[in-house]
C-alpha cells in the first residue's frame, strides 16, 4: 500500500490503517457507467478499493458528456467500459478494475456479483433496478442505489440489516414497475449534469460507510434531495404487505421472473384513477383524501380537503380508524399513493373503495396548481 497516497485518509480520526485496508481487501461492483457511475467509480477508485467490477454494454454518445466526466468528445463511440478502465487505471494503477462490456440481464446477473461485497446500482431505467434488486436479496447483497431526474436524486441502501434486525428491498417501496410511461426518466424527463454528479458521488461514500464500518449507512430509509432548494429529506422505508409483491426463492425461478412491468401479472386490490375519476369520486359522501407526501413537498394542497399522512409516518395512518367508504390516496409521482394503498387494503380488504392517483401530482400539475 502507498501510504502516501492515501495519507489524509489514514491519518482521520476512527479511520486509519484498519479501515485502508478494508477497503483494499474489499470488492465493489457498479452497474451503469452513467451520470451516477461515472462519479462512483472515481471516487472509489481513489479511495483505494482493491477491486471495482464495471458493468455497462453503453458507447460513449455526445449527450452523455454533461454529466458522464470520466468519457471526453474523442471517447465518442468507444465502449464506456473501454474508457473509463484506462481513465480509473491512471487515476489509482494500484486498483484493480475487471470490465464486464455487456449490459446485465437475468441470465448473467446472478454469477456476476457473486464474488462481490457490495453491488452500486447507477442504471437509469426501471427494468434494471428491480432485476438488480432480486439478485441482490436473493444473494444477500447490500445494495446501493439512486435515482436522478430533473432537480432532484434520491439514495438508498437495501438488503442490509438495521440494528433492530429490519431488512428491507428496493420492492418495498416500490412494489411493481410502474406502467410503461408513467414516469419519466432523465432521457424524457431531463437531468442537469452536476446532479448525478452529487449523488453518485453518495453512493460511492456510503460503500465506504459499509465496508469500513465507520458511520451510520441509510438502512432503510431513502434520502431525497432537491438540488434548487439544496434540501434534503428523509423517508423511511419499512418492510411492504407480503402480498404486494414476489421475491425469488431461487436462482431457478429467477430465471422465470418478468422484471418489466408487472402490475398485470398482480391480483388488482387498489384501483389507479385518473383527475377525473377523482373528482368523480370525491363528490360522493364518505369520501377521504389522503396526502402520502412529506409535509414540506410542494405544491402545497388545501389541508381542509386532504388529510396529510406521509408515508415516513405510515403506522399513523394504519393506526387511524378510517370511516369513510372511499379513501383516495395522492402523492408526487403516483408511487408512495399506490404503495400506501396496498397498505390499507390489507387492512381493510374489500370493505373500503382504495384509489390512487395515478401519475400522481407531477402528472395532473395544472389540476393541483391552478
Amino acid at each position: 500500500m502507498d501510504r502516501e497516497r492515501y495519507h489524509r485518509q489514514l491519518i482521520l480520526d476512527g479511520f486509519g490503517t484498519t479501515a485502508q485496508d478494508k477497503l483494499l481487501n474489499s470488492n465493489v461492483l457498479v452497474i451503469g457507467a452513467g451520470g451516477l457511475g461515472c462519479p462512483a467509480l472515481q471516487y472509489l477508485t481513489a479511495a483505494g478499493i482493491g477491486r471495482i467490477g464495471l458493468a455497462d454494454g453503453d458507447v460513449v454518445s455526445l449527450s452523455n458528456l454533461h454529466r458522464q466526466v470520466l468519457f471526453a468528445t474523442a471517447d465518442i463511440g468507444k465502449l464506456k467500459t473501454d474508457v473509463a478502465t484506462e481513465r480509473l487505471a491512471a487515476i489509482n494503477p494500484e486498483v484493480f478494475i475487471q470490465s464486464y462490456p455487456f449490459f446485465v440481464t437475468r441470465n448473467n446477473i446472478l454469477e456476476l456479483i457473486a464474488d462481490y461485497d457490495v453491488v452500486i446500482d447507477a442504471t437509469d431505467n426501471f427494468e434494471s433496478r428491480y432485476l438488480i434488486n432480486d439478485a441482490c436479496v436473493l444473494l444477500k447483497k447490500p445494495l446501493i442505489f439512486a435515482a436522478v431526474s430533473g432537480y432532484e436524486g434520491q439514495l438508498a441502501i437495501f438488503n442490509l440489516a438495521d440494528e433492530n434486525g429490519i431488512n428491507t428491498n428496493y420492492r418495498d417501496l416500490f412494489p411493481v414497475p410502474p406502467a410503461e410511461g408513467e414516469i419519466p426518466n432523465c432521457s424524457e424527463n431531463g437531468v442537469i449534469g452536476v446532479l448525478p454528479g452529487i449523488i453518485g458521488t453518495m453512493q460511492a461514500a456510503e460503500a465506504i460507510k459499509i465496508i469500513t464500518g465507520i458511520g451510520k449507512p441509510l438502512k432503510n430509509k431513502i434520502l431525497n434531495y432537491n438540488l434548487l432548494e439544496q434540501s434534503f429529506y428523509e423517508i423511511q422505508v419499512t418492510p411492504a404487505p407480503t402480498s404486494s409483491y414476489v421475491l425469488p426463492k431461487d436462482s431457478s425461478s429467477f430465471l422465470k421472473m418478468n422484471f418489466g412491468n408487472q402490475k398485470a401479472d398482480i391480483k388488482k386490490s387498489v384501483i389507479e384513477i385518473d383527475i377525473n375519476e377523482l373528482e368523480d369520486i370525491r363528490q360522493k359522501e364518505n369520501t377521504l383524501l389522503i396526502d402520502v407526501r412529506e409535509s414540506h413537498e410542494v405544491p402545497q394542497l388545501n389541508r381542509g380537503e386532504f388529510k396529510q399522512f406521509p408515508m415516513s409516518a405510515l403506522q399513523n395512518l394504519l393506526n387511524e380508524e378510517i370511516v369513510e367508504d372511499h379513501i383516495i390516496l395522492i402523492c408526487q409521482h403516483g408511487i408512495r399513493s399506490l404503495s400506501a394503498a396496498e397498505y390499507l387494503h390489507e387492512k381493510y380488504g374489500n370493505e373500503k373503495n382504495i384509489y390512487s392517483l395515478k401519475g400522481g401530482i407531477a402528472r395532473w400539475k395544472n389540476f393541483f396548481t391552478s
